[in-house]
């Protein structure tokens, strides 16, 4: 589900949504972990009683759509310790200090070695519902051009495929396809030819 957010001009100057649910300032940490904190924190119930509540908290993370200028879409077929080989979009964490389209330019270099002249929103949701606090967001990136080679990480293997707009759309809408978010979007714009051809016109324009 979109979520609402500012969307400024300027670049780099988008606004952290108020998800539907959050880690409440009175939580303590009581967990810190190389990705998840665990909070928990305790809740008046409607009796008056009090029970202690819990929450996740990760980073932040971004997802890009990157479209090349002859209008293909890359996706990576990918390989990381530890899970089975899927297919998805280039994708990452958000550095402390750094905003969301910062992120969105480093992850699709690293990822692809490609760059891309703008990026535009194009969804945002916060992932596992009320259990994180963390918000998802999604780019597409436009006018890709390869500008060097992968900086991939030890622990990531990563194979470029170049598809046309159906075929991602196929791939998008399969079980194979990794990023559920983005899925999706694809299935919700395949509701009717006006939607769909919306959505295609936000990815290709």
């Amino acid at each position: 589900m979109d979520l609402q957010i500012d969307v400024c001009t300027m670049r780099g100057k988008i606004v952290r949504p108020k998800l539907k649910r959050q880690v409440p300032k009175n939580a303590g940490k009581v967990f810190e972990g190389v990705i998840f904190d665990v909070y928990q924190w305790e809740q008046k119930m409607f009796d008056g009683s009090f029970e202690t509540f819990e929450m996740l908290k990760r980073p932040d993370t971004v997802d890009i759509v990157p479209v090349t200028k002859d209008k293909k879409i890359i996706v990576l077929e990918q390989e990381q310790p530890g899970r089975e080989k899927f297919i998805g979009i280039p994708a990452g964490r958000i550095d402390k200090g750094e905003d969301p389209i910062s992120a969105a330019e480093r992850e699709l270099l690293e990822e692809t070695g490609f760059k891309a002249r703008k990026f535009e929103l194009l969804y945002t949701d916060q992932p596992a519902g009320s259990l994180i606090d963390w918000v998802l967001y999604g780019f597409v990136a436009r006018d890709c051009e390869e500008i060097g080679g992968q900086r991939l990480d030890s622990g990531e293997k990563m194979r470029l495929k170049f598809l046309s707009f159906d075929e991602f759309v196929k791939l998008a809408s399969s079980s194979e396809f990794r990023d559920v978010e983005l899925s999706l979007e694809v299935l919700r714009a395949g509701n009717n030819s006006v939607t769909f051809n919306k959505f295609k016109k936000r990815i290709l324009q």
